[in-house]
């Protein structure tokens, strides 16, 4: 990826990098387990961003 990026550019890598977090406990004692993960979550190897 290049050095100097566009502001668009780097204000979805930002989105993307703050999206990427666990869902906070409360939710899941809340639904009773029934969330149990963010579907957003990614690991940075595994699966890439598209469009980006």
């Amino acid at each position: 990826m290049a050095r100097n990026k566009h502001v668009a550019r780097k204000l979805r890598l930002a989105a993307a990098h703050n999206s990427n977090k666990p869902i906070p406990i409360w939710v899941s004692l809340k639904t009773r387990l029934r969330v149990r993960r963010s579907f957003r979550l990614r690991h940075w190897r595994r699966s890439k961003l598209k469009n980006i």
